[in-house]
């Protein structure tokens, strides 16, 4: 593998870890800053809301930018807005650290997609794109729980600072190891927007904010939960990241092996199963062991949904289908913030730190409506007596 993309996945890891680890220091930030933990779970919401604010104009944006340009800027404003978090001085400011952060990620992992697939020969693209996101894996299972427990250990801020100097590395990266490319043909939006008149396409999109965002609405309060409730020290809460994160790395792995083989299938099975898991989560949250088999299972089903929902998307928008993959990818996002922002109402509202898992338990059993109507949808498309097509989404 040539090592430009060496660079995109410190990138990939950098983003990656900034956007999770606050997961694990909400009751620090509280604390400074006088809120209360579902007051902070915002900062969650605004880097989600910012990721599905731009994720769709910064990808036309590079449309019109060498894509290595493009890069290096993304990375100069991702690490000007962790630089912004750290120093921060009040909850405001952090909040806008926060979304200025969040705008280059769907840019980069979009963009960064394409350019580390022209990198290689064709026969190695996905193994290329896989590799770039490979660091988004790890920010999981390595970049959030050491990124707590510095947090935890030297102070919250000492962890956007080990972000943003992670961000210059990988800036330096992308100038010494990337090439520069021509700029691209602009992207005539108006045929990217064609496919948005496709009910598919819509569903699809509604099911990864509901899916997805039903992993967020337990994840966005895992510290507190996990001490308050099970009874584990804040210490322990980066092992338990570390054990979500190996849930996250299989789950990926099985799930773009389910997508391939039988996509709708796949996608019903595995929402019903993250539904499942979040409700018994309610249970299992209040004694230590289970609580450890659930967090794991959390990471498996929760992200074992993310190819098959965006393979969908692809799928549905094949004929232009940059914008509508850029627009999933703040689709997650703005699941995330959702998400976060019931969680915390029901917190608020008195029902307890595990009452976010009913939130996502309904949410992902929402998503599993939605998929049953979109393959329902895909069989009333086809006229009766004719079989679907072998790899037909359905």
């Amino acid at each position: 593998m040539p090592l430009a993309l060496l660079a995109l996945a410190v990138g990939a890891f950098a983003i990656g870890t900034t956007e999770f680890v606050i997961a694990g220091l909400l009751p620090e930030v509280a604390a400074e800053f006088g809120v209360s933990i579902p007051v902070a779970g915002y900062l969650i919401s605004g880097y989600a809301l910012g990721v599905a604010a731009g994720a769709a104009p910064m990808t036309i944006l590079g449309a019109r930018m060498r894509r290595k340009h493009l890069l290096l800027a993304l990375m100069v404003i991702f690490i000007a807005g962790n630089l912004l978090s750290a120093l921060a001085p009040a909850y405001g400011v952090m909040m806008a650290g926060r979304i200025v952060a969040s705008l280059t990620h769907g840019a980069f992992f979009g963009v960064g997609s394409i350019l580390a697939a022209d990198l290689v020969a064709p026969g190695r693209r996905a193994s290329a794109i896989a590799f770039m996101f490979t660091g988004l894996t790890l920010a999981n299972v390595l970049g959030v729980p050491m990124g707590t427990f510095i947090g935890q250990s030297l102070g919250w801020r000492s962890t956007f600072l080990a972000v943003a100097a992670l961000g210059i590395v990988g800036l330096a990266g992308i100038v010494a190891l990337v090439p520069s490319r021509p700029r691209p043909a602009a992207t005539h939006v108006g045929a990217e927007l064609v496919v948005f008149r496709s009910a598919q396409v819509w569903l699809a999109i509604a099911m990864t904010v509901l899916g997805f965002g039903g992993v967020f609405a337990s994840f966005t309060y895992i510290a507190p939960m996990m001490t308050e409730v099970a009874g584990f020290s804040g210490g322990a809460v980066s092992w338990l990241l570390v054990l979500f994160g190996v849930g996250l790395v299989i789950g990926n792995l099985l799930g773009g092996r389910l997508a391939d083989r039988a996509l709708m299938p796949s996608l019903y099975m595995l929402l019903g199963g993250l539904a499942l898991v979040l409700a018994a989560f309610t249970l299992t949250s209040r004694a230590q062991v289970p609580a450890m088999i659930t967090i794991f299972l959390l990471g498996v089903f929760g992200f074992a949904t993310v190819p098959p929902l965006q393979k969908r998307v692809l799928d549905n928008a094949a004929t232009a289908p940059t914008l509508a993959s850029a627009v999933n990818i703040g689709a997650f996002n703005l699941g995330n913030a959702l998400a976060a922002w019931l969680g915390g109402l029901v917190i608020t509202a008195g029902l307890g730190y595990t009452a976010p898992n009913w939130v996502g338990a309904l949410m992902a059993a929402g998503a599993l409506l939605l998929a049953l109507i979109s393959g329902l949808l895909d069989r009333r498309a086809v006229p009766a007596g004719v079989p679907l097509p072998e790899g037909h989404p359905a």
